[in-house]
């Protein structure tokens, strides 16, 4: 198996304020191998060829996670994204991908809308992406956030979940709710989305407004447990956040309203709060020009007003908050803004361990994934500069990346350069 041996880095290590000079670290095939302070003897062979890199003094951290994306929404407007055909939908989400990869994003989990096929597509290399974990379809109640038929529609069985730009389902009742999540699980989905709130995207929910009876979230919840997987819930409020983590969801996505309540009660449940700041910066400067419907423009300030409160409520309560950006159409290319959102409130080192130590504990990839350890997947960035002491060194669209490597192969390299 192929070896590569990286010499003087300076070593992020998400768990410290500080970078760590002088290491060297040894990845084989897919594997970090050996990490060391002190020079590494690799063995140097025909069977096993050694490449050696080095660093000279660059920064080398963990490949990045985001928590929420949307990779197949190519569009502002979600309706209009569900009804493109289905072979737009996916040649849109090709560049989509390739972006997050190239901004230092190995690993993504999407939020709704990504299967099975898509992260196959990027496990085997027919495209270039992150690694995906991927929740299917998003189940949506008649008339929620998912739900993207106006209101002049006559109601009729909805055929949206056979739309590969449709992000979401339109479930109802307990037991339809235990068959999504079946067929979900069975198609490959890794954890399933609910919609437990009214949204900012979709046209006939308010932000207050439930999502789901609690029986709905209990059935729902016990049927991805009884898969040894868990459910992620888009709300925004308090008692949207409330009722969610009662009923057992593991993770919140969003969060823009919770109170301390709330957050508290999220701590005691070891629920993960997923922020997503930078996509209601994007909507309220560009959301209208690029198309997001009226109606959605007019419920961004609210969801926008409390993001950055947020932050310090989840900080207060003990809440674990993982990296979610939820940018859609034209915006993805503001996915490392989130970053700087973040380390204005919360420091640079928070904002990366949101990305990296927190990101793979969603992901239930603890030690794999987030990590420069023995054994972890060799998911690996090479920075000029050292993004501890300046944000923008990862909040600047990759411009300061050397590097990305993703199972131990170079998705970018520039070290040559």
């Amino acid at each position: 198996m192929p070896q590569i041996l990286f010499r003087n880095a300076r070593l992020l290590d998400p768990s410290r304020p500080e970078l760590l000079d002088g290491f060297e670290v040894l990845v084989e095939d897919a594997t970090i191998r050996e990490v060391s302070d002190r020079p590494i003897a690799a063995n140097d062979s025909k069977a096993n060829p050694v490449q050696v890199i080095d660093l000279k003094g660059r920064t080398l951290m963990p490949g990045l996670i985001d928590c929420h994306v949307h990779a197949l929404a190519a569009h502002y407007n979600l309706g209009l994204n569900a009804n493109q055909p289905n072979i737009f939908a996916a040649l849109r989400a090709v560049p989509i991908l390739e972006g997050m990869l190239k901004r230092g994003f190995t690993t993504i989990r999407d939020a709704g809308g990504a299967d099975w096929s898509l992260a196959q597509a990027t496990a085997t290399g027919v495209i270039k992406g992150p690694r995906i974990f991927s929740s299917g379809r998003a189940l949506s109640q008649t008339g929620g956030h998912g739900d993207f038929r106006p209101r002049s529609d006559v109601i009729e069985p909805c055929a949206c979940s056979f739309r590969v730009g449709a992000l979401a389902r339109v479930v109802d009742g307990v037991d339809a709710c235990r068959l999504a999540v079946r067929e979900e699980i069975q198609k490959g989905a890794n954890q399933i989305k609910i919609m437990a709130s009214g949204g900012v995207a979709s046209p006939n929910d308010p932000i207050h407004y439930l999502g789901y009876s609690e029986d709905e979230i209990r059935a729902i919840v016990e049927e991805a447990g009884n898969a040894d997987t868990y459910v992620m819930a888009h709300a925004y409020t308090a008692r949207a956040i409330s009722r969610a983590v009662r009923c057992g969801v593991r993770s919140i996505e969003h969060g823009n309203l919770v109170d301390a309540e709330a957050a508290r009660m999220m701590a005691e449940h070891r629920a993960y709060a997923v922020p997503t700041l930078v996509t209601y910066e994007a909507l309220a400067t560009e959301g209208a020009k690029l198309g997001l419907p009226p109606e959605s423009v007019a419920k961004i300030e609210a969801a926008r007003r409390g993001g950055l409160a947020s932050l310090a409520i989840f900080k207060a309560a003990g809440v674990k908050m993982a990296f979610g950006t939820d940018l859609l159409g034209e915006s993805h290319r503001l996915q490392c803004e989130e970053f700087r959102i973040r380390a204005d409130v919360l420091g640079n080192l928070a904002a990366i361990q949101s990305a990296t130590l927190v990101a793979a504990e969603v992901v239930r990839m603890e030690g794999r994934l987030g990590v420069i350890a023995p054994g972890a997947l060799a998911d690996l960035l090479v920075l000029d500069g050292d993004p501890l002491r300046d944000i923008s060194v990862l909040a600047n669209d990759g411009k300061h990346l050397a590097a990305v490597m993703q199972n131990g192969r170079f998705a970018v390299n520039r070290l040559a350069a």
